[in-house]
């Protein structure tokens, strides 16, 4: 069962799975329990990658060429990412190109820089917030995820109990390691898709594999170190929040410690969207092409979020997250009328979670109109 408050008027959208054991175990687990979503998950993949120009087999051959590096750093993922394929019924190699649409993705976007039409909307906005910035006094990090809304159906909450690192609950693409996470040691993680003129290259870790490993980690200085020592494939940016206060965020490019740039908050708080704050070194951001929405989005969180003098209470950046200036791209994004059906882009979830009381609030689609539910993890996620 999943450690939750009483459900609403309609109950959660999504469904929850929880998995406990061995790396092999629990993945297997996780294939099985949500073995139509994740095949849903692979439908809707081969028809995005189609629509950049990548066929599936084209996309399965470049994603097996990160294996090495996971195998190098990371092997016990690789145990994961089989034990998924084993109970999902779908090989190993699709379901590692599940974990590296990011790359597959991104490739394309790099390959097609030069083109006049927008080629990616939205993404995600997130926040994260010092305890002295919140009415409860707690650490708060939150975000919208934005993807493609013909996707939806795919999401899951996964629910990990294991001995060998921290338990974990994370909100997810069915047949991903992890997205939004929030862990056992107290440690909150909201992330952002980047891309630059440096990505689409054959080495590195994929982007959610790194997501799943920074679940692993106790402190914010281990998502720090973990990603500065390890070869990356892609863009990409961390917002970290502990339940004693810590709060950083990190921008990435691909490549080794030149490319990772540690944000410090400001007034207590630190925010993104989808472009880089800092310039990435060696290369440069393509966001104001490929996901040009992202500036004004991150103007509407500096406004209510960072200038914003007074704490913030729960309930307040909900309606941060509801935001519709410069609709329908905007911080809550809704589809464009103006993109192909099977382009269109909403926010899937928005979440905000503390790690103090280990609470994940979340709004399973559009945070405007979507009933809120808080999910009570302190069972689950009690520190050992």
């Amino acid at each position: 069962m999943s450690a939750e408050s009483p459900r609403g008027a309609e109950g959660p959208r999504y469904p929850r799975y929880r998995v406990h054991g061995d790396a092999a175990t629990r993945s297997r687990r996780y294939g099985e329990l949500a073995r139509a979503e994740i095949r849903r998950t692979r439908e809707g993949y081969e028809r995005a990658f189609a629509a950049k120009g990548v066929s599936w087999d084209e996309a399965v051959a470049y994603s097996l060429g990160f294996v090495p590096a996971i195998e190098r750093c990371f092997p016990h993922l690789l145990v994961e990412l089989q034990g998924i394929a084993e109970g999902s019924g779908l090989s190993f190699a699709e379901v590692l190109t599940l974990n590296c649409r990011a790359e597959v993705l991104w490739r394309a976007a790099v390959r097609k820089a030069r083109s006049v039409a927008p080629w990616l909307r939205g993404e995600c906005s997130s926040f994260a917030l010092e305890p002295h910035r919140t009415a409860a006094q707690r650490t708060l990090v939150g975000q919208n995820w934005d993807w493609l809304e013909v996707l939806s159906e795919g999401v899951v909450v996964l629910e990990v109990e294991r001995e060998d690192g921290p338990n974990y609950v994370t909100v997810v693409e069915a047949g991903l390691l992890a997205k939004t996470t929030m862990n056992q040691a107290g440690l909150a993680i909201a992330i952002n898709t980047l891309v630059t003129s440096l990505d689409g290259g054959p080495h590195g870790v994929p982007f959610h594999v790194l997501v799943r490993a920074a679940a692993d980690a106790e402190h914010v200085s281990d998502v720090v170190e973990m990603l500065s020592t390890v070869p990356r494939a892609s863009s990409g940016n961390y917002l970290l929040g502990t339940a004693d206060g810590a709060v950083l965020n990190v921008e990435v490019a691909p490549g080794d410690a030149r490319t990772v740039h540690p944000i410090i908050a400001m007034n207590g708080a630190v925010i993104h969207t989808n472009h880089f704050v800092r310039d990435p070194a060696g290369g440069f951001d393509l966001a104001a092409q490929q996901m040009a929405d992202s500036f004004v989005r991150y103007g509407r969180l500096q406004q209510r979020i960072v200038a914003h003098e007074a704490p913030l209470s729960v309930e307040a950046l909900r309606a941060v997250l509801s935001d519709h200036t410069d609709a329908p791209n905007s911080v809550c994004c809704h589809p464009d009328t103006r993109s192909d059906a099977a382009a269109r882009w909403a926010t899937l979830v928005s979440a905000i979670m503390e790690p103090a009381t280990r609470t994940l609030h979340l709004a399973e689609g559009s945070p405007c109109t979507t009933e809120w539910l808080a999910h009570d993890y302190s069972e689950l996620l009690a520190p050992r």
